[in-house]
């Protein structure tokens, strides 16, 4: 019910997960990025539990691939879980339980992965791993118009009604965590105008939370 990218900025180091889904609230529940270590994304009758497990594998130095390969091991109903890592190098590694529902497939190149489940085509996950490395600018922008493109590929076999994408950088915090719950319009373009209003104040925030002195006024009532 659900497809994803975990991807990383080769220029920035920063790293980003987008995500939608038929189901509610998908950001929620199954995406993870931890900042100078990874992202991933724990989907498919999701164990949440798997995102921070595999973070922590790769923040003791293991990769993608060894911590993927740690969490089939270990992982409970492993089978049913489809599970996509990013590490610091920009290398991936996907797990798709052979219960995954419906229609599911995964692609990946260099610093991008991407897989789903109960899509309309096996298709998607490709489409949005072009989408990602030739498209340019911010990794937002490029996280945007990947989902885009998984969507116009055919995205999943029924409706979508949730939506996020997560960015971290060099905080401890993520610099941007922006999500659509639940809406019967299009989710990834709540998140897409939500991205348009956030992504000029971004470096503002940050540096608010850095330096409040030299941090620039919004014109929110009591900012000033």
């Amino acid at each position: 019910m659900t497809f994803s990218l975990v991807a990383r900025c080769a220029k920035t180091g920063m790293f980003g997960i987008a995500i939608s889904s038929s189901s509610p609230a998908v950001a929620a529940r199954c995406s993870f990025a931890r900042a100078k270590v990874g992202a991933v994304a724990s989907q498919n009758i999701t164990d949440p539990t798997l995102g921070p497990l595999t973070l922590d594998l790769m923040e003791k130095g293991l990769s993608a691939e060894q911590a993927i390969k740690n969490i089939q091991s270990i992982g409970k109903f492993i089978e049913y879980r489809q599970v996509l890592a990013i590490d610091t190098t920009g290398l991936t590694s996907i797990h798709s339980g052979p219960n995954s529902l419906g229609i599911w497939t995964q692609a990946e190149g260099k610093d991008v992965a991407a897989g789903g489940n109960l899509l309309s085509n096996d298709s998607i996950p490709q489409s949005i791993v072009n989408a990602f490395i030739s498209s340019e600018g911010h990794i937002g922008d490029r996280l945007i118009a990947a989902m885009r493109s998984g969507l116009k590929a055919g995205g999943e076999a029924g409706p979508v009604h949730s939506a996020g994408m997560k960015i971290v950088d060099k905080m401890s915090w993520p610099i941007a965590d922006l999500r659509c719950d639940w809406t019967t319009n299009c989710p990834i373009e709540e998140v897409a105008t939500a991205w348009d209003v956030y992504k000029p104040q971004l470096d503002a925030y940050v540096q608010r939370a850095i330096d409040p002195r030299e941090a620039p006024s919004y014109g929110v009532p009591g900012d000033d």
